[in-house]
């Protein structure tokens, strides 16, 4: 199949290249907007219609999703395959999502129960997954100095939101912020449910879009205002106060290794390891370290996100928080473990660190999971399968 790849730089787009040409693919690159951000949908337009002109494509294929890339697709009748690997993405609410040449996948199955009934025919549900190979082929170049540089007893890698948080704007009316600082305690207690959206009225959306510069959808878009806010300001808040506050108590009783490009001054007993490389160093570090924590993104209301699946691809032991897929895909305790609060993630750390066969052996089984059920390879044969 000859496939048109729309990049704009997002760290699943080389995997996937690979993984599409070692089917036997052979994969075209539009790769403009890796380095021009200023590009806009204008110059969108022109850069994919030039590319079907000049070429005929069985697929055009991003990471996330492009409503002028539908709308392109849509005139040279051609399938629009994308991956959504994010949350929000709010390019959803688009309506070109509606176009049916769109072949749309979404990772977390709350988002696709959102959105299937724009498009039933063009909607689709698929978890992510790992490129084992090029793991495998990087973890056989593990030295000596790796060992030494990368081990932990525990590590975390990922933003803590707080760069990225425009919940933290809100200033004044008291009532409206107190209201909803309650709500984000609630929520900061439930592990496997979302209910931030159901707790905003009509009333503290109205005041709320008053109080903080809020998101203006598109002209042509379903205007969600509740799951803007719901997802973009509170979820993201949420994001930030679970990362430090877990991270605190976690860095308080174990030694705590962190690479993050956020502002970590709030985790002083944390060790900060600076940045680290998605394709060469963070799968060493996932597979030497004793354990590799996830915090998923509360936007992220039910699926599992990509570094649990790094994790578990690197061959290392993965203590998750709870999320209502987990359980679809894997066996807690036999394939990776997880929590439901502050309590049980320090309870099932000491565990685990004392434990040493046992850590092992989970992380050889939920590698084995991954790798035989949901590689990267079957899940490009999905996609590909229903262009």
């Amino acid at each position: 199949m000859d496939i048109l790849f729309y990049r704009y730089n997002s760290i699943c787009e080389p995997d996937l290249i690979a993984v599409m040409a070692r089917l036997g693919h052979d994969v075209s690159e539009i790769t403009e907007e890796m380095t021009n951000k200023e590009l806009g949908p204008k110059g969108q337009m022109e850069l994919v219609s030039q590319a079907l002109k000049k070429k005929r494509y069985q697929a055009v294929f991003s990471i996330n999703f492009f409503p002028v890339v539908s709308e392109v697709c849509n005139i040279f009748r051609i399938p629009y395959v994308c991956w959504v690997v994010d949350c929000p993405v709010m390019e959803l609410y688009s309506h070109s999502i509606r176009n049916p040449w769109n072949r749309v996948f979404l990772f977390d199955y709350a988002l696709y129960e959102e959105f299937c009934q724009e498009n039933p025919e063009g909607i689709f549900y698929l978890p992510l997954g790992a490129d084992y190979r090029r793991l495998d082929a990087l973890l056989e170049t593990v030295t000596q100095e790796d060992r030494e540089k990368y081990a932990a007893d525990v590590s975390f890698i990922g933003s803590l939101y707080t760069e990225k948080c425009p919940y933290n704007r809100l200033k004044g009316d008291s009532y409206l912020k107190g209201y909803l600082d309650g709500v984000i305690e609630a929520q900061l207690k439930v592990y496997g449910y979302n209910f931030l959206e159901e707790c905003i009225t009509d009333e503290v959306l109205e005041a709320f879009q008053k109080a903080v510069p809020f998101y203006q959808f598109p002209e042509r878009a379903v205007h969600n205002d509740r799951a803007a806010m719901a997802h973009l300001y509170l979820g993201n808040k949420v994001t930030e106060q679970e990362r430090l506050r877990l991270l605190a108590r976690v860095s308080e009783e174990f030694e705590l290794d962190l690479y993050t490009a956020s502002d970590f001054s709030p985790l002083p007993k944390a060790h900060y390891r600076g940045l680290a490389k998605t394709s060469t160093e963070m799968p060493k570090i996932f597979h030497l370290s004793k354990v590799n924590l996830n915090f998923t993104s509360k936007p992220i209301r039910t699926g599992l996100p990509l570094r649990c699946w790094d994790i578990l691809g690197a061959g290392g032991f993965l203590l998750t928080n709870y999320q209502s897929e987990l359980t679809e895909y894997f066996e807690v305790g036999k394939d990776l473990e997880a929590f439901s609060s502050q309590e049980e993630l320090v309870e099932k750390i000491r565990y685990y660190l004392s434990h040493e066969e046992e850590r092992r052996e989970i992380a050889r089984n939920g590698c084995q999971k991954a790798r035989e059920n949901y590689s990267l390879e079957i899940r490009v044969r999905q996609m590909l399968g229903e262009a």
